[in-house]
C-alpha cells in the first residue's frame, strides 16, 4: 500500500494532523465499517443472523497472530486494568510473596498490584534513573519471595521500551511470573509472546491499535490457565450450555474461563477489522515508518531548543516523544496547536507528549516542529 493508499484508511487526515495515538487514537474507516454494520445487522436483523460470534472467533485467531500465540490462550477484556486483575486477583498468593514492577508505571499497572497489601503481598516499585528502568536494578529486586514481575512494554509518559526478551529470559531464570501492560505497544512494535517468555499481556485498543475503547484483548500462557483462578463467574465460563438445566461449575479448560458474560460485539468487530489492517500491513513495517516519523520529531524538536524526554536507542524508542521547556505555558501551547494548526498533542507529566503513528507523513511532523516556539539558551 502507498501511503497514499493509508492515509485513505483514517478519515481524520482530512480535518487534523492527529499525533496524539498514545490517548485516545481515531478509528479506520474499516472499524467505523464494522460498527456501522453491527448497528445496521442488529437494528434490521437483531441475533437472527449469528454472525457476529463467528466474528469473534475471527478477531481471537487475529490477536493470537499479532503476539505468536495459540488463539485459545486469548479472550477479550473491557480494559487494561481488567486483564492485569484477571492477574493480580487470580493467582494462590502467600503473605510474604511479593510482586516486582517499576514507578514508571501507569495507573492500571499499580492499583491492582497494590490492593494486594491487604493480602500481605507488598509491591516493590524500582525507581526511574533519568527517564528509564534501570535492567541491573530491577533484576536486583527480584528475591526469593518475588512470584511476579509487572511492567509495560512501552511508559506511558516519556515512551521509554523495556527490553522484554531480557526481561522473560531473566524471569525464566529466577523461576518467576512475567505480566505485561502492553497498550502503548501493540500495533506498533513485534511483540511475540513466545519468544519473550510472557506469562500474561493485556492491552485495550483504543491506542496503537485504533480500535473502540472497551474492547482489547488478554492472553494468559497455556499452561498457566489450569491455574489463574476466574475471578468472576458466569454462564460465558462454563463447557455446558446456557440453555441446560444442568448447574455445576466446570470451566472452559481455554482462556474462555475469564469470560464472565456477554462480549462487547460492536467493539470487537471494530477491533478485529484494526487488527486485520495492522496485521496486511505488518507490524515490522509499521515499526519502521514510526522510527523514522519519531526520530524526525526528536531531532526537530531539539533543534528548536526543547528537551526531549524519552530514550532513543535502538532498543528503548518507542512511538512517543515527550519534550518541554520551562520558557512556555505548555497547557496554552497545546491548545493553541489545536486551534491554530489542527495538531493534536497530548500534555503528560508536566510535558508535551506526540505519537504519530504509520499513516502521519514527514510534512506532518515537521508542521508540529515549525509551529513549536523556539526555545531561547
Amino acid at each position: 500500500m502507498t501511503l497514499e493508499e493509508i492515509r485513505s484508511q483514517f478519515p481524520i487526515t482530512r480535518r487534523f494532523n492527529f499525533q496524539d495515538h498514545a490517548a485516545v487514537a481515531p478509528l479506520s474507516a474499516p472499524a467505523a465499517k464494522a460498527l456501522t454494520d453491527y448497528a445496521t445487522e442488529m437494528a434490521e436483523s437483531s441475533y437472527l443472523n449469528g454472525t457476529f460470534y463467528r466474528t469473534v472467533d475471527h478477531v481471537r485467531q487475529a490477536a493470537a497472530r499479532l503476539i505468536n500465540a495459540h488463539a485459545d490462550e486469548i479472550t477479550f477484556i473491557k480494559n487494561t486494568t481488567e486483564g492485569i486483575s484477571y492477574v493480580a486477583n487470580g493467582i494462590p498468593w502467600v503473605t510474604g510473596d511479593n510482586v516486582v514492577s517499576t514507578t514508571m508505571e501507569f495507573p492500571a499497572n499499580v492499583y491492582p498490584w497494590m490492593n494486594l497489601e491487604q493480602r500481605g503481598v507488598h509491591l516493590k516499585r524500582v525507581p526511574e534513573e533519568d527517564g528509564r528502568v534501570p535492567f541491573d536494578r530491577l533484576a536486583a529486586a527480584i528475591d526469593q519471595r518475588t512470584r511476579l514481575v509487572t511492567v509495560s512494554a512501552v511508559q506511558w509518559g516519556n515512551g521509554f521500551r523495556m527490553d522484554l526478551n531480557r526481561l522473560g529470559e531473566l524471569c525464566q531464570e529466577k523461576g518467576v511470573l512475567l505480566c505485561v501492560d502492553a497498550i502503548q505497544a501493540l500495533g506498533v512494535h513485534p511483540i511475540d509472546v513466545r519468544a519473550m517468555n510472557i506469562d500474561f499481556l493485556a492491552a485495550d485498543g483504543h491506542k496503537w491499535l485504533l480500535a473502540p475503547e472497551g474492547a482489547g484483548l488478554f492472553y494468559c500462557r497455556r499452561e498457566l490457565i489450569g491455574h489463574l483462578h476466574p475471578t468472576e463467574l458466569g454462564y460465558m465460563c462454563m463447557k455446558q450450555s446456557f440453555d441446560s438445566d444442568e448447574r455445576m461449575i466446570d470451566l472452559h479448560d481455554d482462556a474462555r474461563r475469564f469470560d464472565s458474560g456477554a462480549y462487547n460485539l460492536a467493539g470487537l468487530c471494530a477491533l478485529g477489522a484494526s487488527l486485520n489492517l495492522l496485521l496486511e500491513f505488518g507490524i515490522e513495517e509499521i515499526q519502521k515508518l514510526v522510527k523514522l516519523l519519531t526520530d524526525r520529531l526528536a531531532e526537530g524538536v531539539r533543534r528548536r531548543g526543547w528537551e526531549v524526554h524519552s530514550p532513543r536507542t535502538p532498543s528503548e524508542w518507542s512511538g512517543i516523544v515527550s519534550f518541554s521547556t520551562d520558557q512556555h505555558d505548555l497547557a496554552a501551547l497545546k491548545k493553541h496547536l489545536l486551534d491554530e494548526f489542527k495538531i493534536v498533542v497530548s500534555r503528560r507529566l508536566g510535558r508535551l507528549r506526540a505519537s504519530p503513528h504509520y499513516y502521519n507523513t514527514a510534512e506532518e511532523i515537521d508542521q508540529l516542529i515549525e509551529a513549536l516556539p523556539e526555545v531561547r539558551t
